[in-house]
């Protein structure tokens, strides 16, 4: 069970601000399936996910949810759990299946159109990414990808069909899904595609661990500014929405409070994945806690956002010459779940959102993704599934210490769980499941487990008179939405 780290609070929907969203959250290559379907490209997961080793069982997203033809029925699941808000992300080769290179794929277009129109019917309000994970897989062929400056035209091309095909009822963008994270994933561990990587980071058969990161992460960043900035002149005085970017966040804490090196090695790490996206956004530079180490290694950001390439070599950009635990003399930080870098820790939520709260001056916030796998057992049965007690205990108390960082004054705007149902884990495939609802992946029903209906009586039981909840307990992700640009 998940233990608890403070008394028990209580927690009601009406607690939080009004307006507040709360929702789900998926993407595309995850759930969709479908993916030659209708004249959709193929993308860099459709590819690298057909790699002999790369996937966990050999499995793929080639049906996946296969939300594709089952979405209206998916929409049904939202409606029923009382949920206000959906994020999904739009396949960037279903659109697009040549890049700027080929024409529009009308058929993608319609698809997404649907999921809008009948959302909005449901009164749930669309939340759209852009861009999270998936690219076709001739930008990759041509030039590379990511650690190409010509992607920046290819991803505000993109962009730009996204926000006259869909700005007229979507209101909230997101442009990139958490790019420290696929920075790290796809070019130091090489885990995603491309695959790229170096010793001791990975044994890749091209790559470099040191270098790329930064490359990719550059061009990820300067492609967000054009969208933003496009949106910005062309489109958001007629369209209303708001416009932001994803960013994987960690809380860290130092193993020994006494040591200033371990309380420094605790905010380098901030600094070299949290701050790695947001400082550029707001302060127009990367931290100086990564100039300090990496120096002229960093690229450079100039007015017009011209692009300048890394040299080649020096210190791994992620780690910022740090070790991460999630230990201390043999205890782990909080209860382990079904992924070895994610432990259950409520402060963490808390935290983390005072940190960006801070340093970031308060820019409003939207927690994108929050969610519990649990740890995997080969004799689990379909019922342990279904009773999934200790997700309900970690919603509960991710929401309690979300509360008391608004309470504190941060301005979040909205909670979403990862995820509506249980889907393609990406390099995990389908063993691993965060979803409120279980998939059969050989008869693909869905089932509402017992957090969907926790979550239904939460949203829509809150009343001065209604039962409180209790929270026994407390991976924390947060966008930012206030348009914020690299110049």
């Amino acid at each position: 069970m998940v233990s608890c780290d403070k008394e028990d609070e209580e927690i009601r929907k009406h607690q939080f601000p009004d307006g507040f969203l709360f929702g789900t959250s998926t993407s595309s290559y995850q759930i969709e399936g479908a993916y030659i379907e209708d004249g959709k490209g193929l993308s860099n997961w459709d590819v690298f996910s057909h790699i002999p080793g790369k996937i966990k069982n050999s499995e793929n997203g080639d049906i996946a949810d296969d939300h594709y033809h089952r979405y209206l029925e998916d929409i049904d699941l939202m409606h029923s759990l009382g949920i206000n808000t959906y994020r999904f992300s739009i396949s960037w080769a279903r659109i697009l299946p040549r890049g700027r290179f080929g024409d529009i794929n009308t058929n993608g277009i319609l698809f997404y159109n649907k999921i809008i129109d009948n959302l909005l019917l449901r009164g749930i309000e669309p939340f759209v990414t852009i861009h999270h994970h998936d690219l076709p897989q001739e930008l990759e062929d041509r030039y590379g990808g990511w650690l190409s400056p010509q992607i920046q035209n290819d991803f505000v091309h993109f962009a730009e069909i996204c926000f006259e095909s869909f700005g007229d009822r979507v209101k909230n963008w997101v442009t990139i899904n958490e790019p420290n994270l696929f920075a790290e994933m796809a070019y130091t561990r090489g885990t995603y595609p491309p695959g790229h990587c170096s010793l001791p980071f990975g044994n890749c058969s091209v790559g470099n661990s040191d270098s790329e990161p930064l490359i990719a992460m550059h061009n990820m960043l300067l492609s967000h500014a054009m969208a933003v900035n496009l949106y910005r002149k062309h489109f958001k005085a007629e369209q209303g929405g708001s416009i932001g970017i994803t960013v994987s966040c960690f809380m860290y804490e130092p193993l020994r409070d006494d040591q200033v090196g371990d309380r420094q090695a605790a905010n380098r790490a901030l600094a070299f994945t949290a701050g790695w996206v947001l400082d550029p956004l707001v302060f127009y530079d990367y931290p100086p806690e990564m100039r300090h180490i990496l120096g002229s290694q960093l690229p450079s950001f100039t007015p017009d956002c011209t692009y300048i390439a890394c040299p080649l070599g020096g210190d791994h950009p992620i780690r910022g010459f740090l070790l991460t635990l999630g230990e201390k003399d043999g205890i782990p930080i909080g209860d382990r779940t079904g992924m070895p870098r994610f432990f259950v820790v409520p402060e963490g939520m808390e935290k983390i959102i005072d940190y960006i709260k801070m340093r970031y001056h308060n820019t409003p916030m939207f927690v994108t993704e929050n969610g519990y796998s649990s740890p995997q057992n080969q004799d689990v049965k379909l019922n342990d599934f279904l009773q999934d007690f200790n997700r309900i205990e970690f919603h509960k108390a991710y929401l309690a210490a979300l509360l008391r960082a608004i309470r504190k004054g941060a301005d979040v705007r909205g909670y979403f769980i990862w995820s509506l149902m249980d889907n393609f884990e990406w390099t995990d495939g389908y063993g691993t499941r965060f979803g409120l609802h279980y998939v059969d992946f050989q008869t693909l029903e869905r089932i509402p487990k017992l957090s969907a209906k926790w979550l239904t009586s939460f949203l829509t039981n809150y009343s001065h008179g209604d039962k409180a909840y209790s929270i026994s307990k407390i991976r924390n992700k947060a966008v930012i939405i206030s348009g914020l640009e690299v110049t």
